[in-house]
């Protein structure tokens, strides 16, 4: 989070990041696959992508300049990791301003790069509507509703979620934008995931 927050002062908070399903970026058992590195940065109102499993082809610019990297950079390692830091900054500055990229229409990223305007200084916590209940995620998990304690995810730990009552005895939990699932505290006080599919698929690009 440290080295994102001073990126994010640096260079602007992005509209979506795209990344795989693996940690630190998505959990398989935490709701909407969120960890704590991906759920902050939905309260920065930053959209998440996620390609499906099996394709890297789906973040194919990214694949294949960890391809060079690989050729260029791992395969002639230098002596010292001074002299290696230098060869990656060098690199970096090749591939990003002088080398031309059939993808670009051999262009090179740096005439495309801009700047984000949303500045992470900026950001303000989210903001749930009226009506709702906005309740902090314990260490545990756990939220506190009506005198009992229902598990949520200690992935959002620290966070606050959005609780809607929907029903004499039920309760829709939302964390920013995404709906976690449903609560009935007559029957069992756990979060019951909701029906619909993930929102986090990669966009058709």
């Amino acid at each position: 989070r440290p080295v994102f927050e001073g990126l994010f002062e640096r260079y602007g908070l992005p509209q979506r990041i795209r990344s795989d399903n693996g940690s630190p970026f998505a959990s398989i058992t935490a709701p909407h696959g969120l960890t704590r590195l991906s759920a902050w940065w939905r309260s920065l109102g930053i959209a998440l992508e996620r390609i499906e499993p099996g394709h890297p082809e789906q973040n194919g610019a990214h694949e294949r300049m960890h391809g060079v990297i690989a050729r260029e950079i791992e395969g002639q390692p230098s002596a010292t990791l001074t002299d290696e830091a230098k060869r990656l900054e060098n690199w970096r500055l090749e591939y990003n301003l002088h080398r031309p990229h059939e993808a670009l229409a051999m262009r090179v990223p740096g005439e495309l790069y801009r700047r984000s305007p949303r500045r992470l200084r900026d950001a303000a916590p989210w903001s749930y509507p009226l009506g709702h209940l906005r309740r902090r995620v314990r260490k545990d998990g756990y939220v506190c509703l009506k005198g009992r304690s229902v598990y949520i995810s200690a992935a959002l730990r620290g966070s606050d979620v959005g609780i809607e009552q929907v029903g004499e005895n039920e309760y829709q939990v939302s964390f920013c934008d995404l709906n976690l699932g449903e609560i009935n505290l007559e029957q069992d006080p756990s979060l019951r995931p909701p029906a619909s599919a993930s929102d986090l698929a990669p966009s058709k690009v």
